[in-house]
Order: structure tokens, then sequence, then C-alpha cells
């Protein structure tokens, strides 16, 4: 363990020694949450829109422990009460950030839509294994108070309040907002942003608040990435390239910082320790990962750390392919990066022990668009000498490539999901709309770095009761690598 990482775990063990009889959701510090118990199952959203499956998405829960006779298999479906809502990504009523309050309880899953700008708040304490809807907000109500949608990241505050981003206002104008919501009743209270304060696009979002401090990113307008990917918008200047800095007592924005080779900033992953004023957001069209960090002088500057080359090709929508860096992951000690290339069909993890210089430790292809005997031919390639074989995981051809990702506490496991967006997937892999997409699991090597497919582990979505379903974000009952975050 690092003498930093030991330093800020004891001082806040000290901190809260007196105040935690009995604590509250999560975990104390992200060291003590690698000490946490095996992930048993997992709750992902399932999309209907654009499959041509007239069905409401749904939240599957999967059994993923090996000692159970259901293991890898889909539990549990609970279908939403409304069509075409686009269920994307999901966070919790409560995590470790407030850890220090024992009236909390981890109970409620908050599932934003990005496309109907609905709200589903569902039960998973009563029966984890099966959860119930306990309550549905309207496009309406947040219309009416906030003039906001298109809603995507969720995360619980140490207020006990939830705040989601958006991509949008009701019109598909770009808008990058903040919907606040009640932890207990989940009503809408408003904007969490002043007045007026809005950035101009919106997506993804973290806080650390030991530096006062918010970033957000910018995919681009609702009109313009909600049919498809037309790429005279990224000509036209249409998509985002830029992070908003918060000031996060304040709630406004202090800086703006422009990315160079930064398009399509998407998610925002800042060191899990608590006093590391740095992180790191995946931009996917420039296929980088970028670092941003505060100065000493207090303003945040950002710089490109990886850089992921595109391949020139033949058979495709363009002469060169970018990586498409759609998801990225910090481990919870803060010492390896995992991103996935959507388009290049690769898995990759970095070690982060020095920040500025990640190093490449692990990487694995798991389908993609440059398979051998597929349609798009690779010419030039500056990291492959020939193109990588199909995925075949017990006897199944993977379609789409790798995408969401979500690794168990302790480091060693890391899950993948193969849907980006309903659109997007119809137009860069019509595959996963007629096969429904797939669940992985690799196993990572953490001591020396290393990733290696668990072959014997596949949930596929191709196979569902209603039809091929598209599944997307991973989340565990007690917190992971992606919803929690701690003061």
């Amino acid at each position: 363990m690092a003498l930093s990482q030991l330093f800020w775990s004891q001082a806040w063990h000290r901190r809260n020694a007196t105040k935690c009889g009995k604590c509250g959701p999560g975990y104390s510090t992200p060291l003590e949450a690698m000490k946490g118990p095996r992930e048993e199952i997992v709750y992902l959203p399932c999309i209907y829109r654009n499959t041509g499956i007239e069905a409401p998405d749904y939240l599957a829960t999967v059994d993923v422990d090996p000692k159970s006779p259901q293991y890898c298999q889909v539990i549990h479906r609970l279908p939403m009460p409304n069509l075409k809502d686009e269920l994307h990504h999901s966070g919790w009523n409560t995590c470790s950030s407030c850890y220090g309050d024992s009236t909390k309880s981890r109970t409620k899953l908050v599932l934003p839509c990005l496309i109907s700008s609905r709200i589903y708040v569902v039960d998973v304490g009563a029966e984890p294994r099966a959860p119930k809807l306990h309550k549905v907000i309207e496009p309406k109500d947040i219309h009416a108070k906030c003039d906001l949608g298109y809603l995507h990241t969720s995360h619980c505050l140490p207020s006990g309040e939830v705040m989601i981003s958006t991509l949008g206002d009701l019109n598909g104008n770009g808008k990058g907002g903040f919907v606040l919501l009640d932890g207990e009743t989940f009503d809408v209270k408003g904007t969490w942003e002043r007045p007026g304060g809005a950035a101009p696009l919106g997506y993804d979002f973290w806080y650390q608040p030991r530096h006062n401090v918010m970033v957000s990113s910018a995919w681009a307008a609702p009109k313009v990435l909600r049919e498809g990917f037309n790429p005279a918008d990224v000509e036209a200047g249409l998509y985002g390239s830029h992070l908003y800095v918060w000031d996060w007592q304040h709630h406004e924005i202090v800086q703006t910082l422009e990315l160079q080779d930064g398009l399509i900033p998407l998610e925002v992953r800042f060191l899990h320790n608590p006093a590391a004023a740095q992180g790191f957001v995946g931009c996917a069209l420039s296929s980088t990962i970028q670092r941003f960090f505060k100065n000493e002088g207090g303003t945040w500057s950002v710089e490109k750390v990886i850089q992921v080359p595109p391949k020139k090709v033949k058979g495709w929508m363009l002469p060169e392919m970018p990586g498409l860096i759609t998801d990225i992951l910090l481990s919870l000690d803060d010492r390896f990066l995992y991103f996935s290339n959507w388009l290049h069909g690769d898995l990759r993890q970095y070690d982060i022990s020095d920040p500025q210089r990640p190093r490449l430790t692990g990487q694995l292809f798991l389908g993609g668009s440059i398979v051998k005997g597929g349609p798009v031919q690779v010419l030039e390639d500056q990291e492959l000498k020939s193109q990588p074989e199909p995925l075949v995981v017990k006897g199944k051809r993977v379609p789409g490539g790798p995408q969401m990702i979500q690794l168990s506490l302790d480091g060693k496991r890391l899950y993948v999901t193969t849907s980006l967006y309903s659109a997007w997937d119809k137009q860069f892999y019509p595959d996963l709309i007629r096969e429904g997409s797939v669940m992985l699991q690799i196993d990572v090597d953490t001591e020396k770095g290393g990733l290696k497919l668990n072959p014997t582990f596949l949930v596929d979505f191709g196979k569902e009761p209603l039809g091929p379903a598209l599944a997307h974000e991973l989340r565990y009952p007690g917190g992971d690598c992606s919803s929690d975050i701690w003061l």
C-alpha cells in the first residue's frame, strides 16, 4: 500500500471511529471496500428500443456465484411499465458517501431513462434476487421543475439526495444540467446547478468534496445523437470536446477545459482516494485517455496520457476506424485503469501507479469490427500484425465489441457487456440487434497485471424469453467501482 493511501485510510478511521457505532451504507474507504464480499448477483438494464421487439426495457438480475446452480443465468426480470424508455445507467439512493450516517440504507436502485426522461426507482432491499418497482417519476415532473431531459448518470450525494446528469432540454437541445431528487421520497426538488447555470452539453460527472470540485463531461445534444451517428455532425462541431469544472459548494462552473485530441469525452473517474486531486476521462471518438488535475494555484488542467491509434480500413463507413473508448474504470486501490475499445474490440488494463505515465499491462480482444472474416479489411495498423480472430465462448460467436465494464471489489474479476446505445448498436453492429448482447467475465492478474477470458462464463441475452435484448451497465447490490464516492 502506498504511504499516501495508508495515511488517508488511517486518518479517515480515526476521524470516524467515534462517529460510527453502527455505520451506514457502503464502506469506510476504498481500501476497506476491497475486502468486501464476493459479488453473487449483478443487476443490469436490458433494452428493446430499436430492436423491432415491442416490449418494455427491463432490469435483469444475473447470478454470478460459481457455487450456485443458477450460475450464469438470468434469475429475475423486472419489466418497466412503458415502451422505448432506453434504460441506460443506474445509481443508488445512498452509498459510501453516507457511510457515517447509520440511518441510511442502500435499498433502492435509481434507473434514469436516456430517451423517455423517466426515472424508475427499484426496491432491491426487500428481495435482492427479485427486485420490485418502487416509484415512477414521469418526464413532466422533471420538465416542469428543471426544464431538463435525456437523463444519464445517477450519483448519491453526502446530503442524502440523489443527483442525475442530463444531456439536454425537453426539445432535445444540448443542456448539461443536474436533476436533484429527495433521497427518501424521490420527489423532484429542482436543479442542482444555479438557475441558468447549466453546461452547454452534458453526460457524466464525478465529485471530490475535499477539493470542492465536480467535473462533468459532454457527449452531444440529444437531437444530434438520438437516431445514430452522422460524421457530418463531427465536422460541424456538434459533439463535445470540453470538460466542465464546477465549484462543489456554490454549484457553478468555474472553468471550462478544452481537450486536445479529446472528442466526445464520456466517463469521468476521479481517483478513489478522496484526497486525490486528479482523475481520468475517456474520449470516445479521439480514442484518448485524458488526465485532469489540480494545479498549485487551485486551477485545473488536462493532458493526454493514452492514445489508441486509428486503423486504416476498407469496407467501413470511414477510411479510418477509431478504437472508440466507451467505458473506463479505476480499481479501488487506484492502481489499474481499464477501458474498452468498442469498435476495435479490445479491453485494456493500464498500471497507473504513475498517473502521468500509464503503462499497458493487459489487452484482450473480445469481438469488435476488425475480426478476421468480417466485412472490414485493415489496410494499415500501428499496433497489430494481423486482424484478431472472432471470439467464440461456449459455442457462441460473440457479436459486437466490449463496452460497459465492472470490476469486482477485490479487483480480480472484470465483467463486460457489449451494447453501447440501441441506435448506435443498430448502426455499427446490426448483429447485436439480431442476436442480442452478451455478458462475459475476465480474470485479472492484480499482481503483475494481465487479463484472461473465463471460458466457462457466458450470459447470452440473445436467448431472452421475449427475444434478443441489449444489456448495458452492471451494478452490484453492495456498491462498486463506478457507483461509490468517498469523502
